[in-house]
């Protein structure tokens, strides 16, 4: 099917990943949009949900906890102006070395509607090994392997220690294990992101998912409103690897 053929068949009614100003580090937005802003685009696009999932607190433009009372209250607002529309308070956490896995403590879990969950370029996470093996590809096999296990086990263990709702964009900031990681997204029945803004998961990635009975959300990890609910392309992905839409939670036919 062409992208065309796919708006004219589908649609998107939620999106679950979608950053905003609140991902920031002083004067750098590296989210572009107001709550309101990020809901109104998905209000104009036609969608019924939408969840604010800015970065976890360990990112070097995470969310800064103590403005929650404030985020909640912009929700509050979008929602008065906006009825019609369901938004959650969501999280993107990080996967780190911690008690749970996540730079989200247990007790500050509970604060928000679901957690998002995936690899970053984050402090305890070996970040610097995992960029300079992924991103720059400089590092010996014996490395990249070393770092691949390494990094599934932080995956599986945030995974089994918390109720994750989505793994966000898995394998595209570190190297994986896929076939471990879907099999412990089966078992916790965690959702496998097909993501918007990054190439991978990629089509041989997503065939393995797609041969465990798990289930798949296409979300567009926009940084500015005008990105939020783009899902054409991803589920042009999605159909290349065999998912059929009936597996994807947030798709629907007209």
């Amino acid at each position: 099917m062409t992208l065309q053929e796919i708006r004219d068949k589908y649609i998107i009614t939620g999106d679950f990943h979608t950053h905003s100003v609140y991902s920031s580090v002083g004067p750098y937005k590296h989210g572009k949009g107001t709550i309101m802003e990020n809901v109104r685009a998905a209000h104009e696009k036609g969608l019924r949900e939408i969840a604010i999932t800015d970065h976890g607190p360990s990112d070097f433009y995470g969310l800064d906890l103590r403005k929650l009372d404030e985020i909640r209250a912009d929700i509050a607002e979008a929602s008065e102006a906006f009825p019609e529309m369901k938004i959650y308070l969501g999280v993107e956490a990080d996967i780190v070395d911690s008690e749970n896995g996540l730079d989200v403590t247990p007790e500050d879990i509970p604060k928000f509607d679901f957690i998002n969950a995936g690899y970053h370029y984050v402090p305890n996470s070996n970040m610097a090994e995992n960029f300079t093996s992924f991103r720059l590809r400089a590092a010996s096999k014996s490395k990249i392997e070393r770092l691949r296990q390494e990094n599934t086990e932080r995956i599986i263990k945030a995974l089994t220690s918390n109720n994750i709702k989505i793994l966000t964009h898995p394998g595209d900031k570190a190297y994986i294990d896929e076939e471990a990681v879907a099999a412990a997204c089966e078992r916790t029945n965690t959702l496998v992101e097909i993501n918007c803004r990054h190439p991978h998961p990629n089509t041989g990635d997503l065939r393995i998912y797609a041969a465990h009975d798990l289930m798949f959300v296409i979300n567009s990890d926009a940084h500015k409103p005008d990105k939020v609910g783009r899902y054409a392309r991803s589920l042009a992905l999605a159909f290349k690897a065999g998912i059929e839409a009936d597996r994807i939670v947030n798709i629907k036919e007209k």
